[in-house]
């Protein structure tokens, strides 16, 4: 399963040799995630490699998100999320700073979202942190609509959510 390719965007695995460029987009995302201490290359490793787990276990996770030149822009996928006791399919973007507000993150979700309907995901949410308005844009833009809150990951979430297909 890979998203068709985007306008300006294009998926590909992500694979050890992208650490560097994982390593400044976890940077770039820490300040979402509340206090945590900053991340760092270790960070990286376990990210690549949770995303090598997840395409073992469901046939997709977090792609490298690249310009059609190359240019390392952040990730989109889809992950498995547990929500409270059950499992969720999400849709995730993590962008790089300077690559924010240009619409990189709508785009790349679009086609996320259309590649997980075609391979017969019913549901799907993204998981949001309440102060992530410009998140909260890309998921209303994908015509999810907020669902609830939950406690995911340590701390509060808004749960967006929309069927897909059938």
């Amino acid at each position: 399963m890979l998203p068709e390719s985007t306008e300006r965007l294009r998926f590909r695995r992500m694979t050890m040799s992208d650490l560097n460029d994982v390593t400044a987009m976890l940077r770039d995302f820490d300040p979402m995630r509340g206090d945590r201490p900053p991340s760092n290359r270790d960070d990286a490793v376990r990210w690549v490699e949770w995303q090598e787990r997840n395409h073992a276990e469901h046939g997709f996770g977090l792609w490298v998100l690249e310009t059609h030149d190359g240019d390392f822009i952040g990730d989109c996928g889809l992950t498995v999320q547990d929500v409270e006791g059950t499992p969720h399919v999400e849709v995730g973007y993590h962008l790089l700073a300077d690559r924010r507000r240009l619409g990189y993150a709508t785009e790349a979700a679009r086609a996320v979202r259309d590649c997980a309907a075609a391979h017969g995901v019913e549901h799907l949410v993204a998981l949001i942190r309440p102060d992530n308005i410009a998140s909260q844009g890309v998921a209303r833009n994908l015509g999810m609509e907020l669902e609830r809150t939950a406690y995911v990951h340590g701390g509060d979430a808004l749960v967006f959510g929309m069927r897909l297909g059938r």
